[in-house]
């Protein structure tokens, strides 16, 4: 049987946010199972928490921020794609102030945090939500458009292209996929970065966003090149981020989905859409189990995932 996750032992880190600038500490402490995902603001008189759940969601401008009446927990995606990545399925998140530090701008701190912590199973098998049929998403017309679509798969894949018209960015691939029964998240997707343009810093700052980025926690560019010395990570890491964006995005459908996820040009808002609009198709999709990592419980064909015990 496949069984739901937490970590063995409780972890913590400071950083700041990309977009308030200000110092934020976040600990990772384990949860028991069918807890799910929560984020708990301690900087507050009394915690106030945030389950990670799509519907939470209050806010897409180039984060996801989850609400709860006048409070936000903001910039959720890297962390929740680093959730997804590694299969653990409940864990509570406190944090000092309302946004999760950027690291690096990839998931690759969380993921070593957490493996650091321990990643242990729990009594309680792994729910999944499994798509049964085609879903889409879509904003615009013509070359132009927008759009995002979850089909049924038999475990969990993701597609993405897209299309800045930057020299630099067109100098890389437009266009990645990667299929967790295939391919490493850890080593393919997780060190993957946030990227932004020099020319919209000032624009940014002005309504109060991308007042902690720089060099450090981000790929920047100009109007022709990329600035960070180092160079890319990965040769398609742009398009790879976008990925990495989407697997955080979906987290928040509050399950792990079995499913291909198709997109053109996607970001916070339409994947958050896309959630919504699968639990609006209550024929889309269902909640299965597994007895054993080959052998559906209800009788599907065989699934497989790249999720390894630290």
């Amino acid at each position: 049987m496949l069984k739901q996750r937490t970590i063995k032992q409780i972890v913590k880190t400071t950083g700041v946010g990309l977009h308030s600038g200000k110092r934020v500490e976040i600990t990772f402490r384990p949860a028991e199972a069918n807890t799910g995902i929560i984020f708990h603001r301690t900087d507050t008189p009394e915690t106030i928490s945030f389950p990670a759940l799509a519907d939470k969601v209050g806010n897409t401008q180039l984060a996801s921020v989850l609400v709860n009446g006048s409070h936000r927990v903001s910039t959720v995606e890297h962390i929740m794609s680093a959730l997804a990545g590694l299969g653990i399925d409940n864990l509570h998140i406190d944090l000092t102030a309302e946004e999760v530090p950027i690291m690096d701008g990839s998931a690759g701190t969380f993921i070593y945090l957490l493996r650091s912590a321990g990643i242990v199973e729990l009594k309680a098998p792994k729910y999944f939500i499994e798509v049964t049929k085609p879903v889409e998403v879509k904003l615009g017309e013509g070359p132009q458009a927008k759009w995002a679509r979850l089909e049924p798969y038999k475990g969990f894949a993701l597609a993405f292209s897209i299309d800045f018209q930057h020299p630099a960015i067109n100098s890389t691939a437009n266009f990645a996929e990667i299929d967790f029964g295939k391919d490493s998240y850890i080593k393919d997707i997780a060190r993957a970065r946030t990227f932004g343009f020099a020319s919209d810093v000032e624009a940014l700052r002005s309504i109060g966003l991308a007042r902690g980025g720089s060099l450090d926690n981000s790929i920047v560019l100009d109007e022709y090149r990329i600035l960070n010395a180092e160079g890319l990570r990965y040769d398609d890491e742009f398009v790879k981020h976008k990925i990495l964006d989407a697997i955080g995005d979906l987290y928040l459908a509050g399950k792990p989905l079995l499913a291909r996820y198709v997109a053109c040009r996607s970001g916070h808002d339409l994947n958050n859409r896309l959630v919504r609009e699968l639990y609006a198709q209550p024929d889309a999709w269902r909640i299965v189990t597994f007895e054993n990592e080959q052998t559906h419980a209800q009788g599907a064909e065989g699934f497989s995932v790249d999720w390894r015990l630290a």
